[in-house]
């Protein structure tokens, strides 16, 4: 687990001295994880929205990099946890410990607190101690041994996950896929970004020169921002009508993800300038917010196939067409 010790930057106040630092840190970290630009951009919408994020892929693509990058942005505290198959709850959450001079109990916190935690290779840490994620992500606070303890604000995880068939790996269950309000796929970088990152002007090398664009009150001003982007009834309705399409076909589509997904919406427009949402940008967003969320026809159907099947029912449902 490392933690890097948060860099204090001049606090900006006011939305219109807010955005535009927001999207120069956004323009940075583009400049340190290049060629995915579009994924880098999802990934601060999600932070933004106040969601999470799941970064799948294969080893060695930049998941890692990204969610270290995005830590250098948003400042404060940062931990990294190692999945692994033997990890305990306690080795995230914390533990209650005795103190004999005191002759009591005191939590000692575990990783879980901080500003943003990087899960990687979640699907190496065995079911139960990925449940013991689930409160931490939805609610912001850990409950151990009927005390309540609340996390750090702004709170963010990052995870990262590798394919399902590599060894050691467990399937993650859909209680914990819905804790995440999107879904990522990195992919190789073409050829231009490789030549950047293997020279050293991109990638991991130039994580160092990324610092924070806000400091912590500022994020959480910028969140509020983002959820004051006001969704009109219409723009709500053709929302509405999209998460009925998914749920008649077979696809798992909780009122949570519905959420996730306009949130999404939200921070893509307020990162365009915009106070209001359109169709555009929830048909951005729908494929990252819903592509990992349970089956469509059949369990068996391939992330890449759910994307696909996202993308037929954009077509078939017109923005206008209520019914």
């Amino acid at each position: 687990m490392t933690q890097v010790p948060p860099i204090l930057v001049s606090p900006v106040r006011g939305s219109e001295g807010i955005r535009p630092a927001a999207r120069a840190g956004l323009t940075a970290l583009q400049s340190v994880v290049v060629g995915k630009e579009a994924q880098v951009r999802r990934a601060f919408a999600a932070m933004l929205s106040g969601g999470h994020v799941l970064v799948e892929d294969l080893p060695g693509v930049g998941k890692t990099t990204l969610a270290k990058g995005l830590s250098r942005i948003l400042g404060g505290s940062f931990q990294r946890v190692q999945g692994t198959n033997d990890l305990l709850p306690s080795d995230l959450l914390g533990v209650h410990l005795w103190d004999a001079k005191e002759q009591s109990f005191r939590f000692q916190p575990g990783p879980v607190f901080c500003h943003v935690l990087l899960l990687d290779e979640l699907n190496r840490i065995g079911p139960k101690t990925q449940s013991a994620m689930l409160e931490a992500m939805v609610e912001g606070q850990v409950t151990l041994d009927r005390s309540t303890h609340p996390l750090p604000d702004p709170f963010f995880v990052i995870a990262t996950q590798n394919p399902l068939d590599h060894a050691g790996t467990f399937p993650l269950p859909e209680s914990q896929l819905d804790r995440f309000s999107c879904s990522l796929h990195l992919g190789y970088p073409d050829r231009e970004a490789e030549r950047l990152i293997l020279t050293g002007q991109a990638g991991s090398d130039r994580l160092d020169t990324l610092t924070p664009a806000l400091d912590l009150e500022g994020w959480r001003q910028a969140r509020a921002a983002v959820r004051g982007v006001r969704v009109a009834e219409a723009v709500l309705d053709y929302a509405e009508r999209m998460v009925g399409r998914i749920r008649a076909g077979g696809g798992f589509c909780s009122t949570r993800a519905a959420k996730h997904w306009l949130g999404l919406a939200q921070a893509e427009a307020w990162l365009e300038g915009r106070d209001f949402i359109t169709p555009d940008d929830l048909q951005r967003t729908l494929a990252d917010t819903m592509a990992h969320r349970g089956s469509m026809d059949d369990r068996r159907l391939s992330r890449s196939d759910r994307r696909e099947h996202l993308a037929q029912l954009l077509k078939d449902l017109p923005v206008g067409w209520a019914g």
